[in-house]
């Protein structure tokens, strides 16, 4: 084992202003461009949810579509059934 002792360096703080507003434009740049990166991945979920959306439009106007069909179909079957019911009555009243 060695008796090395580690020191840490202190950073000396800006004294003059003009090293101040240098510090500052810095962190300022900084912010604005964490500020457009965040503002990209914004644009990006939005454009996601964009899709998502006409895609939940799409399959909601088949759905509605195929309900329609089976509308029609059902009332088809009403339809057919009143008549075989009416047909069976019919017949049952001619054999009487």
């Amino acid at each position: 084992m060695t008796n090395e002792t580690t020191t840490a360096e202190l950073l000396a703080f800006p004294t003059r202003p003009e090293d101040r507003l240098r510090r500052a434009l810095r962190k300022l740049e900084d912010a604005l461009h964490d500020q457009g990166v965040a503002v990209a991945g914004f644009r990006a979920d939005l454009s996601s949810l964009s899709a998502a959306v006409v895609g939940l439009d799409s399959s909601m106007h088949d759905y509605r579509g195929r309900l329609t069909e089976a509308s029609g179909a059902a009332n088809q079957a009403r339809d057919a059934a009143r008549r075989l019911e009416n047909r069976a009555e019919a017949m049952l009243l001619a054999r009487k």
